[in-house]
């Protein structure tokens, strides 16, 4: 193994040891994750955060410690947008925190993927797990555009698609901030021509892309250009209210979130020298 390769290894490890996570007599949290476990699985995404996608990070300081729900953009047909997020967290927070993704509901039903997403520490996303997983002090992201928004079509990068209710709820009911995240560079990594919505419901799918490599070259047409990421963290966002709160009162406050993403969106394009630099 290069030694580059093996130093990353050894980063991941000493830093998911920091995590402030309580670990039960085997080495387990209270919803499966087993840090050793997380951190080999992890060593590909940090390759890929390092020298693929060679991630630059702003703000990442004004992450409040315990519960919190980064609220992000999402694009780019494959999360990758979501590794990157989990890496950066891992790499640059100081403590290290481990991100918790909120999973497809069929993920469960894929042979090895339950126990390798459990293991790294994501579960399914029922609004029960999310609650859980805030109260005992974790860190959640949450993509409220879903797969609207990562297989929009290139035409529409960069352009907020609309955003469900249920993370702004959540964090209503476990009393926990919200920190808006813009995510630049995933909007062009792997540009969208069209997304077949109704071959995608055929094949149980959410969506069907179609973009310059996919389907013509197979699964290897889903791989992303080695465009520039840079992640902006905003300033943690406190909201008031009851989780019960009629529509119009919680799409107030989810409009809030939204437009502090699009804020760091602009800002972050307008800085930055290119998309592949």
């Amino acid at each position: 193994m290069p030694s580059a390769v093996r130093d990353l290894q050894t980063e991941i490890a000493d830093r998911i040891q920091k995590i402030p996570t309580t670990l039960n007599e085997f080495g387990y949290d209270a919803f499966g994750l087993h840090p050793e476990t997380a951190s080999k699985q992890m060593l590909t995404s940090a390759l890929a955060y390092q020298y693929y996608f060679r991630v630059e990070t702003y703000g990442i300081e004004k992450i409040p410690t315990g519960g919190v729900l980064l609220i992000a953009n999402h694009a780019g047909q494959l999360p990758f947008d979501g590794m990157m997020l989990v890496i950066s967290m891992l790499l640059e927070a100081e403590p290290p925190r481990l991100v918790r993704g909120m999973g497809e509901y069929f993920i469960p039903q894929l042979p090895f993927m339950s126990w390798a997403a459990e293991r790294g520490g994501n579960l399914v996303g029922t609004p029960e797990n999310c609650t859980a997983l805030l109260e005992a002090g974790e860190c959640v992201m949450v993509f409220p555009e879903g797969a609207r928004g990562m297989n929009k079509t290139f035409d529409r990068r960069y352009q907020l698609q609309r955003f469900g209710q249920g993370f702004l709820r959540l964090a209503l009911e476990a009393g926990t901030p919200i920190v808006p995240v813009g995510i630049v560079g995933s909007e062009e990594q792997n540009p969208g021509l069209a997304n077949l919505e109704s071959l995608g419901k055929y094949l149980g799918l959410p969506a069907f892309p179609i973009t310059a490599t996919f389907p013509l070259l197979g699964p290897l047409g889903m791989l992303p250009l080695p465009v520039k990421y840079r992640i902006h963290f905003g300033e943690p966002l406190h909201f008031d209210g009851k989780s019960t709160d009629e529509d119009e009162v919680i799409q107030r406050k989810v409009d809030r979130v939204r437009a502090a993403i699009d804020e760091l969106l602009a800002d972050g394009r307008e800085q930055r020298e290119g998309v592949f630099r």
